[in-house]
């Protein structure tokens, strides 16, 4: 119990910290310190993201630092995603797919750790703009059913480089977008047998109060070093992913 809490702390810390779900600090966790399976660790920090993504969501609203629509965008696509993700999973190769997603990591967090984000800036949101993110959301959820990478990857610095909007509201919209997706998901894999449901209540409980933490320490922190962290983030993913894929190859 000590070391799913100690889980819990780190990955809601992180989760409200940077807009992500947790996912790919939660599985490489349970999987090195409690000896879960893969499956069985991806699913039961799908499950504990889900109290984190909402205690995220209510304390980056608290500031106004979410964008309704655009979650709902994005959320609504990443759903549909994920199904499409799921059932994709076992028909294409993903080796090229998962490379491919590791040198947009490295290539995104190049330019996050130069980039300054404008915080008077909200996402005006037209016809165009709404289609766009359910688009990025219907990707997100692809990428997340193939690869099992969380969508914060890559909608928080979408948000910021290609629509220019807060780093705030990119991490709150993220966590906001994560809500119906972890949801989802969590019911899939619950029928699957591929959830600990007490050690996912444990982490998830420490990580509700942990990510408040992360959320207030997210709106006092300087943009440019808000955006360097999240650049290190990105390359920690890019790493994490490149170690599995060389692992998977391997055995």
């Amino acid at each position: 119990m000590l070391r799913l809490a100690l889980i819990g702390v780190i990955g809601g810390f992180f989760s409200g910290l940077f807009g992500v779900g947790g996912g790919i600090i939660l599985v490489p966790l349970l999987v090195l310190m409690l000896g879960y399976g893969q499956r069985l660790a991806s699913g039961t920090s799908l499950a504990a993201i889900l109290p984190t993504a909402i205690a995220g969501t209510i304390t980056y609203a608290s500031s106004g630092s979410i964008d309704w629509i655009a979650g709902a965008c994005l959320g609504g696509g990443a759903v549909v995603g994920s199904l499409l993700g799921t059932w994709m999973l076992h028909r294409i190769r993903q080796r090229l797919l998962r490379w491919m997603f590791i040198v947009f990591l490295l290539a995104v967090a190049v330019r996050m750790f130069f980039y300054v984000p404008d915080r008077d800036i909200d996402l005006q949101i037209d016809p165009w703009i709404a289609l766009a993110l359910v688009g990025i959301g219907v990707v997100v959820g692809i990428l997340s059913g193939l690869l099992g990478v969380g969508g914060g990857v890559v909608v928080v610095p979408t948000l910021m480089i290609l629509f220019g909007v807060s780093d705030l509201i990119a991490k709150g919209t993220s966590l906001l977008m994560m809500i119906p997706t972890t949801l989802v998901g969590t019911v899939a894999n619950a029928r699957r047998g591929h959830v600990d449901l007490r050690g996912a209540a444990i982490v998830g409980v420490l990580a509700v109060v942990a990510a408040v933490g992360g959320s207030l320490l997210a709106v006092v922190l300087p943009p440019l070093l808000g955006s360097i962290l999240f650049a290190l983030l990105l390359v920690y993913s890019a790493l994490q992913l490149a170690w599995n894929a060389l692992r998977s190859r391997g055995e």
